[in-house]
């Protein structure tokens, strides 16, 4: 078994082992990632990485992120869809040893070339392999959000809560969609979310607030991204229903322009519309506004402890990123597309069981979607897809943990046995998988080894491996 198949289940580890880890971290976490490449805390045994120089150069890169999906989250989504894990910690299962348990990855990710943890901290801030894993709450001290996260991931910079494609001093940091434009490539943001929104943000905008929604909106609309996409349409709630207007993610002067065709975007919110752009021909750039106030289904109405049949209809995260897709690969050059399962996270936020395997679901159906195209409208010989997460939230874990872990159990077409231990943000570590063109540049970004996620790296080499295939 090859190092990248193998290092999502690694070795049983006991905390003597963890202790026994050097601690890294990167002596300026602002440097950006291409400066210079991390040392691996043990180099995989028997693999050399590719250099990026003759590792293949992908036309085409897709970055897929599950918003506060860490390894727990996507272990429940899978555990009611399919009654399969791939994977807990279990300290009780082990005789008291802290381990990985073995289990099956989902279909959608099963293939991935390089399968690796990914360390999600903010400017300034480090994590420990061995305090993350002896003591309970380590990992709910100083987490990043979403905006420094997606900046981390967007630009190769870290940067402090809060921002926006910009670095601690406030000045402006290239993303990797206008990377991907200045190479000649289309680029585009879609998000189940509002627009205007953290992650999309990161990866389209430039701000020094994250809560500035209508100036980011304002900023993506000036770019010149061909695809947006998201939730947070005015005159809708979110059960999809017509209300009074309420401008929160744009200005009503540019939603006028949306709507009136001034904008320099074909505008788009139908159901029906959104599905159409799937197939045939489409506009050379697209505005797709979903019509519900926040989230294309995790703030409708209806039980959240379990999984609701009543949706709303409103096209899927799946429709949004096919819909994309069609739209940028107008370009022979090639394209830049991040898709992100945004309301993950705000079911965790809300500690909402149900909601949560819900939006697993949906994601992992978009991640179907994304390798459907691939195969039937390019090829892994051209096209890398990164699938991740920006950092893990509701501290998810197996009924029963803490001071200790155990493993979420359960079975198909049931929300399984799981518990969360904050409404917040944590450290952890988050999964990280890549597969197709260049896919193997990442083994050379790893920075540590976790003794129950094993080998990590950093969210700043999605940036810093995307540029340098491109350069």
């Amino acid at each position: 078994m090859s190092y990248e198949r193998h290092v999502m289940f690694p070795r049983l580890a006991s905390l003597a082992l963890a202790a026994s880890l050097p601690l890294l971290t990167v002596a300026n976490p602002a440097t950006r990632a291409t400066a210079a490449p991390l040392v691996p805390a043990r180099a995989p045994a028997g693999v050399t990485a590719v250099p990026a120089a003759v590792a293949p150069a992908p036309r085409n890169v897709i970055v897929m992120i599950g918003d506060g999906m860490g390894f727990d989250q996507l272990d429940a989504g899978t555990l009611y869809r399919d009654g399969t894990s791939s994977g807990q910690v279990d300290v009780s299962a082990t005789g008291g040893l802290l381990s990985r348990v073995a289990g099956v990855l989902p279909s959608e990710l099963a293939s991935s070339d390089v399968q690796l943890a990914m360390r999600t901290t903010q400017y300034g801030g480090t994590y420990d392999p061995s305090a993350a894993w002896s003591n309970f709450g380590n990992v709910l001290v100083n987490p990043t959000d979403s905006a420094a996260a997606a900046t981390a991931m967007a630009t190769g910079t870290k940067t402090l809560n809060g921002a926006i494609g910009v670095d601690v001093n406030g000045a402006t940091l290239e993303n990797l969609t206008e990377y991907a434009i200045a190479t000649g490539r289309k680029a585009g943001v879609v998000t189940s979310v509002p627009f205007s929104h953290a992650t999309p943000a990161g990866f389209s905008a430039h701000d020094t607030s994250r809560d500035h929604y209508k100036a980011i909106a304002r900023d993506q609309l000036r770019s010149k991204l061909s695809v947006i996409m998201g939730a947070g349409h005015p005159k809708y709630t979110d059960d999809n229903l017509r209300r009074s207007a309420t401008y929160t993610y744009l200005y009503k002067s540019d939603y006028r322009r949306l709507v009136r065709g001034t904008s320099g975007f074909t505008y788009l919110s139908s159901k029906k519309r959104f599905t159409a752009l799937t197939k045939g021909s489409t506009p050379k750039r697209v505005f797709g506004l979903a019509r519900v106030a926040t989230t294309l289904q995790e703030k409708r109405s209806g039980s959240t402890s379990e999984p609701g049949t009543k949706r709303n209809a409103v096209p899927s995260l799946a429709t949004m990123a096919r819909g994309a897709l069609n739209v940028l690969d107008r370009d022979p050059d090639g394209l830049f597309l991040m898709v992100e399962g945004g309301a993950i996270d705000w079911a965790n936020h809300a500690n909402e069981k149900g909601r949560l395997v819900e939006e697993v679901d949906d994601f992992l159906h978009a991640v179907s979607a994304v390798n459907t195209w691939v195969e039937t409208h390019s090829s892994w010989d051209e096209t890398l897809l990164v699938v991740t997460a920006d950092h893990e939230s509701g501290y998810l874990t197996g009924v029963g943990s803490n001071p200790d872990w155990t493993a979420i159990t359960g079975t198909a077409g049931s929300v399984p046995s799981m518990t969360f231990h904050s409404n917040g943000h944590t450290r952890q570590l988050v999964p990280l998988f890549a597969h197709g063109a260049g896919a193997s540049v990442f083994t050379g970004e790893v920075v540590g080894d976790d003794p129950v996620r094993g080998a990590y790296l950093d969210n700043t080499s999605i940036a810093a491996v995307v540029e340098r295939l491109w350069s």
